[in-house]
C-alpha cells in the first residue's frame, strides 16, 4: 500500500466516523428539552414534598428546639 493510498483510506475512515457522530447528534437533538422539563417537574415535586415535611408540626418543633439549644449554648 502506498502512502497516498493509506492517506485516502485513513481520510475515508475519519469521514465515515464523523458522519456517524453527526447523525447520532442530530437524532438526539430533541431530547435535551424534554429531559430538562422532566427534571424541573421532579425538582418542583421534591421541593413541595420537602416543604410539607419541614412545615409540619413535629419537624417545626424539633427545628425550634435545636435552634434554641444552639443559641442558648455558652461560649
Amino acid at each position: 500500500m502506498t502512502v497516498k493510498a493509506a492517506a485516502v483510506s485513513v481520510t475515508a475512515a475519519v469521514r465515515s466516523w464523523w458522519r456517524a457522530r453527526r447523525s447520532a447528534v442530530r437524532r438526539d437533538s430533541g431530547m435535551t428539552t424534554s429531559e430538562y422539563a422532566v427534571g424541573t417537574i421532579a425538582a418542583a415535586a421534591f421541593a413541595a414534598v420537602l416543604y410539607k415535611i419541614v412545615t409540619s408540626e413535629a419537624v417545626s418543633g424539633a427545628l425550634e428546639s435545636v435552634i434554641g439549644k444552639a443559641l442558648d449554648a455558652p461560649f
